[in-house]
């Protein structure tokens, strides 16, 4: 099955970390988001793929490469979450294809999620998910076979028909693009989705029980590196186990003998760490970071490339710097 990521957003709700780094760029752990979505999709047997881009392009392009299967649409003016789909349908001929927004941290079984596609026999399936808060976002009405029956956009609780949360995780068939406005700009929720309730035309949910977050805030940026962190997830993530709970990636054999480390602890190639540095877990260190002596730090995320002053004291914050991109990594193999 072809695949698209949606990559082309503006990731204005993890302010003012996109004023630097478009969204799928924002490393988790050992790499950028989109490159776990890569992984995912690599490992259900998604073998070409494509990613439309518009907010800082070149940085996609460059992290990934052009190869692999990986292929790009830029577009000069953003066409909204579908018009963006529709503008690569030349790239997915007449088979249905996955589509899953670019900042989706996930382990959802895609392979079980196409199946269901197959079987529920409609024009599109959603991936949604039970969601503790349905202001958080939109929740999907549907049938006892599953097939969609309405939306509601962030519910409060009281008001809410449902819990189930939208993932941003699709299958199409081909035929999903009759049901376009002819405008460029598109949206499943305010124009494709609505259209197909108003035709009458059948399309399913798929409920996961998997792990996904769409890391679309700070707070869910943390939540969902610290949920890697404890390994409620299946990602693939470098780095051995150096002492209970602290993981160490890179070629660097030994931490320093005075660091006093409470996991989970995850601490990227090429750190370096002064005296007497406390870390109560979840803590993340990005490649490359400098943490001065005594420095202590709790429940935090230092973004690569970051330095830490002698002394600094970080609790519950996310550390980074202008100019992130260029402290990047190679992408990993």
């Amino acid at each position: 099955m072809k695949a698209m990521v949606l990559a082309a957003g503006l990731g204005t709700r993890l302010r003012p970390l996109t004023y630097e780094i478009t969204k799928p760029m924002v490393p988790v752990l050992d790499r950028p988001v989109m490159a776990h979505i890569l992984d995912l999709l690599a490992r259900h047997g998604c073998e070409e793929v494509i990613a439309n881009l518009h907010y800082f392009p070149d940085s996609i392009r460059a992290y990934f490469g052009e190869d692999g299967g990986l292929s790009y649409r830029y577009e000069p003016e953003l066409l909204g979450t579908a018009g963006g789909v529709r503008g690569c349908a030349d790239f997915f001929g007449e088979e249905p294809f996955l589509v899953i927004s670019g900042d989706a941290l996930t382990d959802i079984d895609l392979s079980a999620f196409a199946a269901r596609h197959r079987e529920a026999g409609g024009i599109a399936t959603l991936a949604v998910k039970q969601v503790s808060d349905t202001r958080e976002y939109g929740v999907v009405l549907h049938d006892r076979a599953g097939r969609v029956t309405g939306f509601q956009e962030k519910p409060e609780p009281d008001e809410a028909l449902s819990s189930l949360g939208n993932c941003g995780i699709y299958i199409f068939d081909p035929a999903i693009f009759e049901h376009f406005p002819e405008r460029p700009f598109a949206d499943w929720a305010q124009d494709v989705f609505p259209a197909l309730l108003a035709d009458d035309i059948p399309f399913h949910i798929h409920e996961v029980r998997d792990y996904w977050n769409d890391v679309g805030s700070l707070a869910e940026l943390r939540q969902g590196t610290f949920d890697a962190l404890r390994g409620e997830l299946r990602l693939q993530i470098d780095g051995r186990e150096v002492a209970p709970g602290v993981v160490l990636a890179g070629t660097q054999e030994r931490l320093p003998d005075d660091l006093e480390a409470e996991g989970p602890v995850w601490i990227g190639a090429d750190v370096q760490i002064g005296a007497r540095v406390r870390l109560t877990g979840p803590v993340v260190i990005g490649d490359g970071a400098r943490v001065g002596a005594g420095a202590q730090l709790r429940e935090s995320i230092v973004f690569p490339g970051t330095e830490l002053a002698a002394g600094a004291i970080l609790i519950g914050a996310i550390a980074g710097h202008s100019g992130i991109l260029q402290s990047m990594p190679p992408r990993r193999a």
